[in-house]
């Protein structure tokens, strides 16, 4: 957090009045908020892979058009063209981005090139991990909160193959006869994940587009056709770790994944998850990592226990999650327009970066 603030202090000190000098005008709240996540993320250090190899000819500086897709989370815009548009008729904000004249900024089609290079080298993902373990190297967090978001997609969902309908044998009621042996029941998914790695728990996750419903805060079943977020988060609403799975991936399916990831970026205490995650294994699972699970009982188990008015009051914070997928829907996670897991990921990516960054700043204030 020292670091942090002694960062804060030297952007508010000499960056912000220095590029002000530089551009000729103050800055606007938006583009301080743009120079500041830039500055926080360090986003040069994770450019090398996408320099030039001296092999062709050379492309457009990727760094300039990552910052720009920083400002299209930050100023929220739909699309690349968008963008563009923005941009040129924005001196101050093209020259943040590292562009001195219109003639500079790379075409519709260069941006694109560029955007598919990012979501295949998972770029999002690798400054959001840099910049968790960076700041909470040395910070314990108090709560951390579990659930996913619908994400609604711009494609078809996939066909799924038909299964053939078998009919499980009737099994015999009472006790088993003396020497008779029955067939063990099969293991759920979530008694699986709790034996393998976190890679082979990613690589299981179906990630393809598809149908899913949830109920929303008001109890009523939505449907969409997409994927679904699956996120960590802690203390002062900062995304601690991510995955994006088809919409039809029940939520405690990732639990397992999304601890196995956040426990290796910080250290936390209080597991919050509602009543989606109620299974055992999700909470022998947290205690062997040393946290405490605060999971709301499902009702489906009988009647609901009661939590203790200490443990009432720590799940309260289980909201920190629902004010992350709220507050990321002012950094584009309702204005996607590429198709493919794998861009839809990148394109969130940059809104969690964005948000991971400004909410870092507002826990100094």
């Amino acid at each position: 957090m020292a670091a942090l603030s002694g960062l804060w202090n030297s952007i508010q000190s000499w960056l912000f009045p220095d590029l002000e000098d530089q551009l000729g005008e103050e800055l606007s709240e938006k583009q301080q908020e743009f120079v500041k996540i830039c500055e926080l993320l360090d986003l040069e250090k994770h450019m090398t892979s996408y320099r030039w190899k001296y092999d062709g000819r050379p492309p457009k500086d990727r760094l300039a058009i990552v910052k720009s897709f920083i400002a299209k989370s930050v100023y929220n815009l739909p699309t690349t063209k968008a963008l563009i548009e923005y941009v040129k008729s924005s001196p101050s904000l093209r020259r943040l981005c590292g562009w001195e004249s219109i003639g500079e900024i790379p075409s519709e089609s260069t941006f694109s090139r560029a955007f598919s290079a990012f979501a295949e080298g998972e770029l999002g993902e690798k400054i959001h991990e840099s910049t968790i373990k960076e700041h909470y190297k040395d910070k314990v967090v108090g709560h951390l909160s579990r659930d996913s978001s619908a994400i609604k997609g711009r494609e078809k969902a996939i066909k799924k193959p038909q299964q053939e309908s078998v009919k499980a044998p009737k099994r015999k009621r009472g006790r088993p006869k003396k020497g008779e042996e029955r067939p063990k029941p099969e293991q759920t998914k979530v008694q699986i994940q709790v034996q393998r790695s976190l890679e082979e728990n990613v690589v299981d996750l179906p990630i393809d587009c598809d149908w899913g419903n949830k109920r929303n805060s008001k109890g009523k079943k939505e449907t969409w056709c997409g994927y679904k977020l699956h996120a960590d988060a802690g203390d002062g609403d900062v995304p601690l770790s991510c995955l994006l799975t088809s919409a039809s991936v029940y939520d405690n399916q990732t639990a397992i994944p999304l601890a196995q990831i956040s426990s290796e970026r910080v250290t936390n205490l209080y597991d919050l998850m509602d009543a989606a995650y109620d299974t055992k294994e999700i909470k022998e699972f947290s205690r062997d990592l040393g946290h405490v699970p605060l999971i709301d009982d499902n009702p489906r188990r009988g009647e609901k226990l009661e939590k203790a008015p200490a443990e009432k009051i720590r799940y309260n914070e289980r909201s920190t999650v629902e004010r992350v997928f709220s507050n990321l829907e002012n950094y584009g996670s309702k204005t996607i327009r590429v198709k493919g897991p794998k861009k839809v990921m990148c394109h969130l990516m940059f809104g969690i970066i964005s948000l991971t960054a400004n909410q870092l700043f507002n826990m100094l204030i």
